[in-house]
This record gives structure tokens, C-alpha cells and sequence, in this order.
């Protein structure tokens, strides 16, 4: 969501060159393998996270973890998804429950979604890659999704009876969901692999809406969280003029 100034491709040097050492991304598949690992290589980067398969996106999918009747659709998804994260040396890939189908029984949705998940973590385990899934609010931004809580993601965790599953946290969705983020964040610490940041209202960078970052950031570090945090923000003008915020960080 950064750096949208220049093409896909430049947006790794431009990430570079303002200080970042790892990059996110929704989908990588677009674009090969090689000439993605030769971007990352190129500008000294890791490669921190993408999402799996997620259904077509332009036509308003959400992801394929909750949906019966996209099961091997979704199996077939996790073997794309290693693929890639092998070449790209990635350690985490998101799987995304998906949309609520009308009449849908959630009872049915999980059992997939639970199973989904499983089947996800046993297979990414054998490449050493984190299997994880990330709550969004449903009030804002996508109405409808099927995994919309952090107490929801430990149930669906916990029975899917893996230890290579674990919780995408996204401030800016949490926020509108639940609050309380601090502490959340302690309570759920062994299953947090991945944290994702936006201010709110307006998903803008930190320090343009409600969200006391000065105070946030640096509790991460008390609590002990070790892992990455990603900038998932739409900038208000421009991702240069809206990077003072993170000058600590980048230096």
C-alpha cells in the first residue's frame, strides 16, 4: 500500500532507499519468482509476508479458508503459496478466511475454516514456513468476513491443533473490532507472528487519527513481541511526506 508513487517493480528500491529492511505485499503472483527474489536481492530486503491464493480479487473475493465448496481450491492454493515463499526466502503466508456466502451455516464455515487451517500448517511446516491468519473488521472496510475477532482466530487455532498456525494482528482492524489493543496483544503474544499497522479513522499513517502510536509502539518492545511490523496504511500525501512518523524506526 506504500510507495504506490512508481510501478510494483520500483517500489522495492523505494522501500530501500527510505530505510526499510523487509517489505509486505497482498499477492505476489503476478510476477515470477525470479524476478521478485532478484528485487529483494538487489535492495537488501527480506521478504516478511504475503497472503495465499485469495479467489479473484477484482470480482470482490476475500479469500477461500471458510468456503465448503473451495476446498481443494484452497489446498491447491497453500502448495502456490510454499512455492513461492521457498523462492523468496518468506517466512509467514496469510491465509485469508473469506466472505460470508448468503445463507451460508457458520457452524459449517468453521469446521472448513478449522480444517483449511490444519491442512495449511502441516504442509507449510514441512518448508519451515508459519502458517497464519488475520481477523478484519467488518464494519469498514470488508463487510461480510468470515474472521472478524482475535478471541474468534485462538478458537479457530487452538482447534485446528497445530503449532505452526498463528495470528496476523492488524492494529488498524482491531481497533475497530475490539480495542483494548495493548493488552490483547499480551494475552494472544504466543500465537502474534505478524503485526500490521494503520491509523483510524481514514487508514492513514500513524498520527493522523485516534490511535496513540507514541505510546503503542514502544509497549511492542516491553511486552516482548520479536516480529515484524508492517505499514498496511493508505498515506494521507504521499508515502515520503508521511514517513516522519517512523524516522526512529528507519534510522
Amino acid at each position: 500500500m506504500l510507495f504506490g508513487e512508481v510501478d510494483f517493480l520500483d517500489r522495492f528500491k523505494a522501500a530501500a532507499d527510505a530505510g526499510f529492511t523487509a517489505v509486505e505485499y497482498l499477492l505476489p503472483y503476478g510476477y515470477t519468482t525470479d524476478e521478485l527474489a532478484e528485487r529483494l536481492e538487489a535492495n537488501g530486503l527480506t521478504q516478511a509476508l504475503f497472503n495465499m491464493p485469495v479467489g479473484d480479487w477484482n470480482a470482490g473475493e476475500r479469500g477461500l479458508a471458510c468456503l465448503p465448496d473451495r476446498v481443494s481450491e484452497f489446498r491447491e492454493s497453500v502448495g502456490r503459496a510454499a512455492e513461492y515463499a521457498k523462492a523468496l526466502g518468506c517466512g509467514r503466508v496469510n491465509a485469508l478466511a473469506g466472505l460470508i456466502p448468503d445463507g451460508a451455516d457458520l457452524g459449517e464455515l468453521n469446521a472448513t475454516f478449522v480444517d483449511n487451517l490444519a491442512y495449511a500448517a502441516k504442509e507449510l511446516a514441512k518448508d519451515n514456513i508459519h502458517a497464519i491468519t488475520e481477523p478484519i473488521n467488518d464494519k469498514v472496510d470488508i463487510p461480510g468476513f468470515f474472521l472478524t475477532s482475535t478471541a474468534q482466530a485462538r478458537r479457530a487455532i487452538e482447534a485446528a491443533g497445530s503449532d505452526n498456525l498463528f495470528i496476523q494482528y492488524d492494529i488498524y482492524h482491531m481497533q475497530i473490532m475490539e480495542g483494548d489493543l495493548i493488552r490483547t496483544v499480551e494475552a494472544n503474544l504466543d500465537l502474534i507472528d505478524h503485526i500490521q499497522l494503520a491509523d483510524h479513522p481514514g487508514r492513514h499513517e500513524p498520527g493522523t487519527g485516534e490511535i496513540n502510536y507514541g505510546f503503542l509502539l514502544p509497549q511492542l518492545d516491553a511486552i516482548g513481541y520479536k516480529g515484524y511490523v508492517g505499514c498496511e496504511y493508505k498515506p494521507l500525501a504521499g508515502t515520503a511526506e508521511g514517513l516522519g512518523w517512523a524516522k526512529e524506526y528507519l534510522s
